[in-house]
């Protein structure tokens, strides 16, 4: 009996030994993970940077934006909870080209010490002329320049008064600087954290393709609009990059700033050009006040072709992605210019 008894016990015994066991290698993968490296913190300037960010980074970062979406980055005023959101960061990501003037300070108020990645580098930035206006007659079609340029003295505000500087920085609103942006993010986080490398660089290279696909059906559809027909006025100078890319006259209503305010010669002269050359539609922008535009819109009876996305992405449905917004902006303008 005793024997029996001894043998059962050595059982029960095995039997915990073997369930203390599984359980521990059950519970390795979770230990592991614990101690696993922490995901890159990634914080973008701005909502259209932080959708190219997000298509590179997939699971392998978490991407957060300081501008969010329908914001306009113009006008931001950084809070203490951006602040403190931009300490937590590992990584930013900005535009560049002066585009961020509020930033310097931000970066030293959160004290950042992280890396930046500025997207736009390498490309080839709008340069302003001096004294020049920004945003007129910037199809690449000489012949279609007039000798009425409005310069800055016409909109009440120089070039000198933005805080952008001598080049245009919205170089996103042509689709081979969004392909060049996504490549400078993936080069960067791929050195930051070398163990997910493969993961962005393959990541990357994906979206350049949707974005080069995307780049070359846009340019056939807009190469076979008349050329006389592809003239748009909108609220304010975002779309340089946009029209020289595709070949469409964009017309601001204002500078580079979305809250500057054209003079009453300077609107004049617009309305006027507008009736002379008999363009197409206006456009307001999800960032810009419509009323000027609307104005336009009444004295010359061109009609109000919807609203495009220039400095900022939707909070849903289409224009809510980079490559969603060039689809919506294009669908617009197309649909207004046939």
């Amino acid at each position: 009996m005793k024997a029996k008894n001894s043998t059962a016990g050595r059982r029960v015994l095995s039997g915990v030994a073997a369930g203390v066991l599984s359980a521990a290698v059950l519970a390795w993968p979770q230990a592991f993970a614990v101690a696993a490296e922490p995901k890159p913190k990634v914080i973008a300037s701005f909502s259209i940077l932080a959708d190219i960010a997000q298509q590179v980074a997939g699971s392998d970062a978490v991407v957060d934006v300081l501008v969010d979406r329908n914001s306009d980055a113009h006008g931001f005023e950084p809070r203490p909870s951006d602040a403190r959101k931009l300490a937590e960061a590992n990584v930013l990501i900005v535009n560049g080209l002066g585009f961020e003037p509020w930033l310097g300070r931000l970066q030293q108020a959160a004290g950042f010490k992280g890396t930046v990645v500025t997207a736009s580098a390498g490309i080839k930035a709008r340069e302003f002329r001096d004294g020049e206006q920004s945003g007129h007659d910037h199809a690449k079609n000489d012949d279609h320049k007039h000798d009425d340029h409005t310069h800055d003295s016409d909109h009440g505000h120089s070039l000198a008064g933005h805080d952008h500087g001598p080049q245009d920085p919205h170089a996103w609103q042509n689709l081979a600087n969004g392909r060049a942006y996504a490549l400078n993010i993936a080069s960067a986080l791929a050195q930051i954290d070398p163990a997910n490398a493969e993961g962005y660089t393959t990541r990357a290279r994906d979206y350049a393709m949707r974005i080069d696909a995307l780049d070359a059906k846009l340019k056939r559809d807009f190469s076979a609009l008349p050329v006389a027909r592809r003239k748009v006025v909108t609220s304010h100078d975002a779309f340089g990059y946009f029209g020289e890319a595709y070949g469409v006259i964009f017309l601001p209503v204002s500078g580079l700033s979305t809250s500057a305010e054209p003079s009453a010669t300077g609107l004049a002269r617009l309305i006027e050009r507008v009736k002379r050359e008999n363009v197409s539609a206006l456009f307001v922008e999800n960032v810009s006040s419509p009323r000027v535009v609307e104005q336009i819109a009444r004295e010359t009876q061109a009609k109000v072709g919807g609203t495009l996305y220039s400095d900022a992405l939707a909070p849903q449905g289409q224009a809510a992605t980079y490559l969603g917004m060039f689809e919506w902006n294009a669908h617009q303008l197309l649909n207004a210019l046939q």
